[in-house]
């Protein structure tokens, strides 16, 4: 079949013979592929009217709901790409972006950015009275992200790809070949959106959540016998967490594929999803918004090369040292990735430059290993990597230990500066519901001295009450260690 211009997809979808009964919901909110048409063409038009045109960039600071999916198809509609930021973005924040990004408009939640910026309010156009089909155009690049949350450098990654769909590529996630999907996460992050967007283009029904609720999406699977569904570490381990009584008494076993990704999943608790599910059901995915460097593995494998993320499912990947040269299996050094495509194919910055290497490959910024059968194995980001004593340390491994304990919700480790060892790692716990007087530092220590080895156990722990991590697993770290430095300074 020949590429099928997004724009036009929900107007196919309505022509099907059994076409009938809702595709999209969120909340008490559900509608049909007609009405995802008329909506997208009311709002098409009025972006039209507006002023926006084909090759504009249009950012949208819009919550989980059904609306944003109509945006999205109205600006594909009219040969503008959508460009995706957190609607929770405070404003200084959001300058940043806008000033990178420069819009022909911002489509926003919070009055208080309609208030900073001149945005439209996110039920924009749904009273424009035109519900004709526009002329048919193709969106290039189909989609912008941004990024740089961890970093604190704003930069946005352009999808360079036209807005069009092939059906005869398949898909990495394994989408079911009918029935529903559960959308848990926020859709201004990269893979729920895509996700989401994916299983409407198949023909699939999404139902998503407006903020993620662990016995809500239990409930969720059971009512509408969803068959696949995604979460990232923190999400499932509020699911276990959960009275033993409570999860059995919803039936997940319509479930055929659980996928988790985002953040580093610590082995136990993917063992405790293992054993509940079934290895076969549980699929794992590393990679970026870029598109460079993915891998995936499913439960099966990955009991066999436990803490794998798995092998490309495209690209080809190198393990680099700091002089640029392949290092040995089994060696950790700097991921780098080569897409099918060549440099360049699957991405694009504003606001940010790459870095290259031998033969195009460039890297993300991750630490990493491949086993001799070139399973990949990550250690942490490059930024994040504290040189404590001469020794490096990998929060990510630190963190997943801490995550084993029962009283911690959530786990960050940062590094200060330390008089003689130049650097010392630093634990933020976000203690779970009933410790939060049960926990100490000396406490949490003495439950990692059989889990790590002596440095890299946390010099300092610091009890939190704010969680730690975003809805999508994401962590601020650079603002978190800023925070604390300030501190000590004052």
């Amino acid at each position: 079949m020949a590429l099928i211009p997004l724009a036009r997809l929900p107007g196919l979808q309505a022509c099907r013979a059994d076409a009938g009964g809702w595709v999209l919901r969120y909340g008490d909110e559900a509608i049909d592929w007609a009405e995802l048409e008329s909506r997208s063409n009311r709002r098409a038009h009025a972006f039209l009217d507006a002023g926006v045109k084909k090759g504009d960039l249009v950012t949208l600071a819009v919550r989980n709901s059904v609306g944003f999916y109509e945006l999205m198809f109205a600006l594909w509609k009219v040969g503008a790409t959508p460009h995706v930021v957190s609607w929770r973005l405070p404003v200084h924040e959001m300058a940043g972006i806008l000033e990178i990004a420069r819009p022909a408009m911002l489509v926003a939640t919070e009055s208080e950015k309609m208030a900073a910026f001149g945005a439209r309010p996110e039920g924009f156009g749904l009273d424009h009275q035109d519900v004709s089909p526009l002329p048919e155009v193709i969106s290039r690049p189909w989609k912008a992200m941004s990024s740089g949350g961890s970093t604190g450098r704003p930069k946005i990654i352009l999808a360079p790809l036209p807005a069009a769909f092939d059906d005869q590529i398949p898909y990495l996630l394994h989408l079911p070949r009918q029935g529903t999907i559960l959308s848990t996460g926020p859709l201004y992050h990269n893979m729920p959106m895509l996700a989401g967007l994916r299983a409407l283009f198949e023909g699939l029904r999404v139902v998503g959540v407006t903020r993620f609720d662990p016995e809500e999406c239990l409930s969720l699977i059971q009512q509408h016998r969803v068959a696949w569904t995604y979460f990232v570490p923190t999400m499932m381990m509020r699911i276990m967490r959960l009275p033993p009584a409570v999860r059995a008494a919803y039936d997940v076993s319509s479930l055929q594929t659980v996928w988790h990704w985002g953040a580093a999943m610590p082995p136990a608790l993917k063992m405790e999803w293992i054993e509940w599910l079934g290895a076969a059901k549980i699929w794992e995915l590393y990679g970026g918004t870029e598109g460079i460097g993915t891998t995936t593995i499913n439960g099966l494998d990955w009991l066999r090369r436990r803490g794998s993320v798995g092998r490309p499912v495209l690209d080809r990947l190198r393990i680099l040292d700091e002089d640029g040269q392949d290092v040995p299996a089994g060696t950790v050094g700097e991921i780098f990735a080569l897409p099918p495509g060549g440099r360049g194919t699957t991405y694009q910055y504003l606001g940010a430059e790459t870095r290259a290497a031998t033969e195009g490959y460039e890297t993300l910024g991750d630490y990493g290993w491949l086993d001799e059968d070139g399973y990949l194995y990550i250690a942490d980001r490059r930024t994040d990597m504290i040189v404590s004593g001469g020794a490096n340390i990998f929060p990510a491994e630190i963190e997943g230990e801490l995550m084993a304990h029962p009283g911690v919700e959530g786990a960050v480790v940062i590094g200060l500066p330390h008089p003689d060892l130049g650097a010392a790692a630093h634990a933020l716990i976000q203690p779970a519901t009933g410790w939060q007087d049960q926990l100490d530092g000396a406490q949490l220590a003495a439950f990692l001295t059989d889990r790590l080895a002596r440095y890299k156990i946390p010099r300092s722990f610091e009890l939190v009450s704010e969680p730690l991590r975003d809805e999508a697993g994401k962590v601020r770290r650079a603002a978190l260690r800023d925070q604390r430095l300030l501190q000590q300074a004052m």
